[in-house]
């Protein structure tokens, strides 16, 4: 039996230096784009055996599994990898679950194992750039056949990954599943993108089921422009201060959508600003204080399996909110979610007590 059961994309994390001009001659220019697997296999073998490369499992999904584990919440991941000839991708994300106390369920796809490379160049304590290339591989082949009912049935709790929500089949046969047995559902919004395409899908599922959602600030203004004032074009505000224009004028128009019952729950993060949850028709703003990050990857998912493993051992919203910051700012000082576990102890003694 776990008490949270993650299902996601099966994502290996690249994090590298990298030279502008080098990804410029690659095409990768954008600060965020896909790659074809040609280009990743390319890329991953000029970079292997650097000694500042590192190889992390990722994917939002996996990253919750990973620290509520450390948080001493007994936890699963569900998704697909590829074969091990592709560099043993499949092991090192196996490895990193398992060393986690992660349970993997995972599937073989065909494909490669999905790859998703983060490029910086500067130091952390001055302006830098960071450039991401993705490749989602085999983690695309995880199918509804792959999620069964005796899944489903060992969990307690269950986490989706946004970047899911492009394959509506999978997901709501997920749903289905887990509505059947009122399971509390956890979906992280994924990407401006992911809002955009799929709100009134999102806005739908938190009608349907009881669903927790967490969305950055970005993906709250777009999730706000849809469904409240039926736009489709750019997330904007006011041009002022984004966090305050959240506070003052996004959150009192999205409260109402969790008057009804105990859920849904909005869980909005603000980086540095903190994180305001949205229940029960009330706002709930928990602050936390800046720093200048190693790397921001990850930290929204730190922050979203803390919060649910707080809420999973009974703590109020607000202690939720709280014990979610201090995760973040944890991961905020590593690549990806490659946190030793001593330092998240005092944190889970925080959650269980």
């Amino acid at each position: 039996m776990f008490e949270l059961l993650c299902i996601g994309n099966a994502i290996v994390d690249v994090f590298a230096p990298a030279d502008p001009a080098w990804l410029d001659g690659l095409g990768i220019k954008a600060p965020v784009q896909h790659i074809p697997g040609e280009l990743a296999r390319r890329v991953l073998g000029e970079l292997s055996g650097r000694a500042d490369t590192v190889l992390c499992s990722g994917g939002a999904a996996a990253n919750v599994a990973k620290i509520a584990a450390m948080l001493g919440v007994g936890t699963a991941f569900a998704g697909c990898v590829g074969a091990t000839r592709d560099g043993d991708l499949a092991a090192v994300f196996r490895d990193q679950l398992e060393a986690a106390g992660v349970v993997p369920l995972l599937a073989t796809g065909a494909n490669m194992t999905g790859l998703c490379f983060v490029f910086c160049r500067g130091e952390a304590s001055s302006p830098y750039e960071t450039r991401i290339a993705a490749f989602p591989g085999a983690s695309l082949e995880f199918a509804e056949a792959d999620v069964g009912e005796e899944m489903i049935a060992a969990a307690g709790s269950l986490v989706l990954d946004g970047f899911m929500l492009d394959r509506q089949p999978l997901v709501e046969h997920i749903l289905r599943l887990a509505g059947q047995r009122k399971m509390p559902i956890a979906l992280d919004a994924a990407s401006v993108f992911q809002v955009r395409e799929h709100a009134d899908a999102i806005l739908r599922y938190c009608r349907s089921y009881p669903m927790t959602v967490f969305m950055n600030a970005d993906e709250c203004i777009a999730f706000y422009n849809i469904i409240i004032r039926g736009d489709t074009g750019e997330a904007v505000w006011d041009g002022g201060d984004k966090e305050h224009f959240i506070l003052r004028k996004v959150c009192p128009a999205l409260k109402h959508l969790t008057e009804r019952e105990a859920f849904p729950l909005l869980v909005i993060k603000l980086g540095g600003r903190g994180a305001v949850v949205l229940a029960g028709g009330d706002v709930l703003y928990e602050e936390t204080s800046e720093i200048v990050p190693f790397d921001t990857v990850g930290a929204g998912d730190a922050f979203c399996a803390a919060f649910l493993s707080a809420r999973i051992r009974g703590r109020l919203l607000r202690e939720c909110a709280a014990l979610g910051n201090k995760a973040a700012r944890e991961i905020l000082s590593v690549p990806g979610t490659q946190v030793e576990a001593e330092k998240l102890r005092h944190l889970r003694l925080c959650v269980s007590n």
